[in-house]
């Protein structure tokens, strides 16, 4: 017999998605030990609010959940994406008292036409993959450079990956 062990999960997100993390946390046949921070951390201390973040609700997280949606883009700046980069970089550190978590990247309906660009047959191997857009135009880099390690293939599984997609249903 198999066990099933729910995971512990950090959901970083933009506050314009709100709505998608609840349905997560509320979604009775998505098994997970929620650790994400419902209520803001009341200071305008940003080293202050991530340190919070990283002993409290990461440090003990497997998964970090990454909505992308359409305001999750490198391209909208620093100052807009400065928690959520420093949550996955948090999320990707291994070192004292904070594990690397997998990182979970759901394509929210916004960005569906923006990611999934159709399918191609591969010149190299002959297979047909799918055509994802992962780049600064539709996530952050410290997702889009981990979901494309370099890894001398003509394209990645999700076991050459720390990031990986799914889908917002």
């Amino acid at each position: 017999m198999m066990l099933h062990v729910a995971r512990k999960c950090f959901i970083s997100f933009k506050t314009e998605d709100i709505a998608f993390k609840r349905a997560i946390q509320e979604d009775v046949r998505i098994d997970i030990i929620d650790k994400s921070l419902d209520d803001p951390i009341d200071s305008s201390d940003e080293d202050y609010v991530m340190r919070r973040i990283r002993d409290e609700y990461l440090s003990d997280s497997t998964v970090t959940i990454h909505l992308i949606g359409s305001r999750s883009a490198e391209d909208f700046g620093l100052e807009e994406q400065r928690y959520i980069k420093r949550e996955l970089q948090a999320s990707l550190y291994d070192g004292a008292n904070n594990t690397r978590n997998g990182i979970l990247g759901i394509i929210l309906p916004s960005m569906y036409d923006e990611v999934f660009k159709g399918v191609f047959q591969c010149p190299s191997c002959q297979a047909v993959h799918s055509l994802v857009n992962i780049n600064d135009g539709t996530t952050i880099t410290e997702f889009h450079t981990n979901y494309y390690i370099p890894n001398n293939k003509c394209h990645h599984t999700e076991e050459d990956r720390y990031c990986v997609l799914g889908l917002c249903a």
